[in-house]
């Protein structure tokens, strides 16, 4: 099951931080590393975080992009091989229905190997339910975004939002490898999502260079017990252009971020 697995990775790494290793090798290529592929520089990305992250978490679209689809394939297969204990997120934001939806499953779970993926449920729940069939894997619905102009939708409904109507369903469902999406900019959000989800895994993305306050997020997100929330950090780990040693720098960030979201 996707969040035993997960649950016992952040304990292990004592942190719920997880790494986002959104990789543009157009740009990231230009680093002063020794890397000669991608797949080399993707690799030390994963061995300088490894002892830090809870869960990895891969941006689709910054290898299908650029046609390196196979690639990020080998580099999920890495992880699975060379670190079995901390799962993989494919973070695609896949909507459709029907036969469409069924690919986009199998996709992830098969093509790929993921432990879970994002989905986005404003289709409805004919979207989300192709991927539910697969029940030792995670399923990561948007609710509260973090973006500026997503509470046209998200926050329809005065009285009612939408987006809690997402969280609502999902707790209603108890299946404890759905989980929700909520922005680390929506803290309001974040407090009403968890009063009406009260054991569901909140992913949070936002901190860094997107300016969440973390000390904010953890006080509305997490459980008693210390979980039920993983923090994606990306940007804020990964992009250092102008340092003199990458990989150290890209383990220092890491580890200072792990250190902030100590579960204990």
């Amino acid at each position: 099951m996707f969040l035993d697995t997960l649950e016992a990775s952040a304990r292990r790494v004592n942190s719920c931080l997880c790494v986002g290793l959104d990789i543009n090798w157009l740009e990231m290529s230009a680093y002063d590393t020794d890397s000669s592929s991608l797949l080399d520089f993707a690799k030390s990305l994963v061995q300088s975080t490894s002892q830090h992250a809870c869960v990895f978490k891969f941006n689709h679209a910054f290898f299908a992009a650029q046609g390196l689809e196979e690639q990020l394939a080998r580099i999920i297969a890495y992880v699975k091989e060379s670190y079995p204990d901390t799962p993989v997120i494919l973070d695609a934001k896949r909507g459709d229905i029907g036969n469409t939806a069924e690919r986009y499953a199998e996709e992830a779970f098969i093509r790929y190997n993921a432990d879970a993926v994002t989905v986005n449920p404003y289709l409805g729940w004919d979207s989300v339910e192709p991927f539910l069939r697969y029940r030792d894997k995670g399923v990561i619905l948007l609710c509260r975004t973090s973006n500026e102009d997503s509470g046209w939708i998200q926050e329809a409904g005065k009285d009612h939002p939408v987006y809690l109507m997402v969280a609502e369903r999902v707790h209603q469902e108890e299946n404890p490898n759905l989980l929700l999406v909520v922005g680390a900019t929506q803290l309001e959000a974040l407090s009403q999502v968890r009063q009406i989800a009260p054991s569901t895994t909140l992913l949070v993305p936002g901190i860094g260079a997107q300016g969440g306050d973390l000390t904010a997020v953890l006080q509305r997100a997490r459980r008693s017990d210390g979980l039920g929330v993983i923090i994606n950090c990306s940007r804020s780990i990964i992009a250092h252009p102008d340092t003199d040693d990458y990989f150290f720098q890209v383990a220092e960030s890491a580890a200072e971020y792990a250190q902030l979201m100590s579960i204990q």
